[in-house]
This record gives structure tokens, sequence and C-alpha cells, in this order.
């Protein structure tokens, strides 16, 4: 591992006071990381993810006066995980990324790309084959110099569950152990419903970066686990990092189990 690689997988954390505040605050670091982007190379890409803090991510991006920076016609948009519910279902990511942010700032429609619902396509309701779909779709966008199986998105989000899963990649189960695919229907999903998809831990490091967010006093114990050395089949949030940059951002609740040598230097 080269020593740049190595330092990214060390995690830098912000703790903000609140999940307003970390919201916001996200929002604001999320804008200028596509802005940057966009300048450097045109274009940007972002693996959106669902939940209570992506979404709330996402309501504050819409909110915010500096969302117009974007070129939303020049931005990729993809999603970590989905739940496998029928296309419109309000229980979908991609329904709900809509409804907060999308629907208001006109993304250009060929550059968004949802997880598949089922019997949508010719992989009717069978989640393995619709996964195998949405890897094709992600190696068919690859640039010419990638040479990998997805893009190198510019920032991917995960939230962190409870039990420290990331997508829909749960503690035990079979997708955290996966390495040779890039995307996995998942099965018996401690969390409804019980069908999914999800990214693989592989395709989540293909990132530049990695954002992962975690707000509330029911997400602390998790972040201890993950933060404190646990491996990622006990915390697959463990397993999540960037290229270049892995970051928490926390609020003060979710922060309360870190030992005190994992604090930042300041808090927002």
């Amino acid at each position: 591992m080269t020593g740049s690689a190595a330092t990214a997988r060390v995690p830098q954390l912000v703790v903000h006071r609140d999940a307003p505040l970390m919201a916001q605050a996200a929002a604001a670091r999320l804008i200028t990381r596509v802005v940057d982007a966009q300048a450097a190379r045109g274009a940007a890409s972002v693996v959106l993810t669902g939940g209570r803090n992506g979404t709330a991510l996402l309501a504050a991006l819409a909110g915010s006066p500096a969302r117009d920076a974007v070129d939303w016609s020049r931005l990729d948009l993809w999603w970590g995980d989905e739940r496998f519910l029928p296309a419109g279902d309000p229980g979908r990511n991609d329904t709900q990324a809509r409804a907060a942010l999308l629907d208001r700032v006109g993304p250009d429609p060929a550059r968004v790309h949802p997880m598949p619902a089922p019997g949508g396509g010719p992989w009717g309701d069978d989640a393995d084959a619709a996964a195998g779909a949405y890897a094709a779709e992600l190696a068919a966008a690859c640039a010419s110099e990638e040479h990998g199986p997805v893009p190198t998105f510019d920032v991917l989000l995960l939230g962190v569950g409870p039990d420290a899963h990331v997508a829909s990649l749960f503690p035990e189960h079979p997708g955290v152990r996966e390495r040779q695919r890039t995307v996995v229907g998942v099965h018996g999903s401690p969390k409804p419903p019980p069908t999914r998809i999800s990214l693989t831990l592989p395709a989540v490091r293909a990132a530049r970066e990695v954002w992962l967010l975690a707000a509330g006093a029911d997400k602390a114990k998790a972040v201890a686990l993950a933060l404190s050395g646990a491996g990622e089949l006990q915390a697959p949030a463990a397993g999540a990092y960037g290229r270049r940059r892995t970051l928490w951002l926390l609020d003060r609740p979710a922060a309360t189990h870190l030992p005190p040598q994992l604090y930042p230097p300041a808090t927002a």
C-alpha cells in the first residue's frame, strides 16, 4: 500500500453540535467538492445515500443559497444501495432523493442512475440479476483511463446504521465478504425490506472520497465500534474508506462513545 493510500484510510473526524448543523455543513462541503471537481475535469460524480442523515443532507443542499454554484447538468448521480421496491415507492432511496433535492434542481436525466426496481427490466423480480445490471451500468460509465469496474466517484456518501452497517452491507452478511462483484443482491436484511441491492466494499473504495454520516445517540456505539479497530465483518463501516480521503461527519450525540484521542482538534 502506498503512503498516500494508507493516509486515505485514516479517517478524519468532524463533530458538529447537532444533526441540523451537520446536515448544513455537509451540504456546504459537498457543493464545494462538486464545484472543484467540475472545474478540474468538466464533470463530477457523487454516490448518494438514503436514511435520515442522507436525506437531511439533500434537503439542506436544496435549501442552500450556494446550490446554484453546481452545474447540475454535469453531475452524475449514483446510489450506494436501494430497497428492492417498485419504482416510485416512497420507501426507495431514489424516490426520497427526488423529493428532497433532485426535482428542485433539474439534473440531466441521463446522468441520474437509480438502482433497478423489480419488474422493470429483464431482471424481473430477481434482485441478483438486477444487481448485475447495475454493475454493468457502472462498468459502462468508466472512463477509458480508469480501467476499473466502477467509475472513480468524487464523493461517495454513506449513512452509518446503529449496527455499524453501511449501504445494505450488514454485519456478518455475505455481501460484506464480497471481493469480486461491485454490486450484490441482499437477501434476509435485518432491516426491512428484506430484499435490497447494494454496492460492495470494493466498489465503495473506488471513490476518491468516502464520507460517512452519523447523527444521534442511537449511532454512538456503532461509531465507536467502527473507529476503534473493529473488523469490517463485525462493523462494515470500518471497511469503508476512500482512495484519497475518508471523512466521518458526526454530531455530538453520535460521538459520545469515542475515545478522547479520536476527537478532532476542534468541533464545529
